[in-house]
């Protein structure tokens, strides 16, 4: 590997780091979009929410994101593997459901439940800005721990 890709994979990690860190610790959707480029897409797979142009994608971050992120979330990455095009990342991440989740559990009231799920996110970077993110996670295991054991059917599928 040529000292030029490493830099080009070190530039990649430090785009998705800002991103990450201007939107979760900062609630700066500004900044957060200063690391986008020009035809960013985001989109969590397992309930489709997210934006497909810039200004969905800030808009889906202003208003659907940043303002319901829960009481006590931590992000732990687990693992990152990184190209010069792409970043994939697994994540750990955990909150206590107290407030509506539009992005992540829409149409669920809060349930006051602490839940932890692994999130994997592939990033795609053009010329150093994130061009694209698509994050999956187990939505039926979480969906599990936040759903009290008495609403749950006793019959198998």
């Amino acid at each position: 590997m040529t000292p030029g890709i490493q830099v080009l994979m070190r530039e990649i990690e430090q785009a998705w780091d800002g991103f990450c860190r201007n939107i979760y610790e900062c609630g700066d959707v500004d900044a957060a979009m200063a690391a986008a480029g020009s035809s960013v897409s985001l989109v969590n797979i397992p309930v489709g929410t997210g934006g497909a142009d810039r200004d969905a994608v800030r808009d889906y971050l202003a208003h659907s994101l940043v303002p319901h992120l829960p009481e006590g979330l931590t992000r732990t990455r687990v693992s990152r593997t990184v190209d010069r095009f792409r970043l994939v990342e697994e994540t750990r991440v955990a909150f206590t459901h107290d407030r509506e989740l539009p992005w992540l559990l829409p149409g669920l009231a809060p349930t006051h439940r602490r839940a932890e799920v692994l999130a994997i996110t592939i990033a795609l970077f053009r010329q150093g800005k994130l061009a694209s993110a698509r994050t999956l996670w187990d939505h039926m295991g979480l969906l599990e721990q936040l759903t009290p054991a008495s609403t749950k059917g006793s019959e198998p599928l």
